[in-house]
């Protein structure tokens, strides 16, 4: 990892803490708010740690936009967690065949940048 790159790492781990340290929850109440609080503090803690070993530039810098993402998409809609994606499992397919694996891989292609750690540790 370059010096740039570590550097903007920590930035980014700084800003979380910062964020959490000041978070409001959308509903006002105390109690939410400590939740939400500990949710960004705990996901944050969990996420750095498990990418600590990566080494590859492309997959830093992926982890690098999944969480300025997920850091902009809180902060836009006042919810620390990450915004589910709602489509039917099977709605666009057959059951069997060359469509379904297509849109299998559709699927996982289509997956938003700000999702893509989230189903791994949950």
């Amino acid at each position: 990892m370059t010096a740039v790159t570590r550097q903007q790492v920590l930035g980014l781990y700084r800003k979380i803490f910062r964020i959490a340290k000041k978070w409001q929850s959308a509903s006002g109440q105390t109690e939410e708010t400590i939740q939400e609080k500990e949710y960004i503090k705990n996901e944050a803690k969990t996420l750095f740690r498990k990418n600590k070993n990566v080494t590859d530039p492309k997959l830093i810098k992926q982890c690098i936009e999944e969480c300025e993402a997920r850091i902009e998409i809180g902060l836009h809609y006042n919810i620390p967690y990450p915004r589910p994606v709602h489509l039917p499992p099977m709605g666009l397919a057959h059951k069997q065949g060359r469509t379904l694996r297509h849109q299998e891989k559709l699927r996982k292609i289509s997956k938003p940048i700000y999702l893509k750690s989230h189903d791994e540790i949950s």
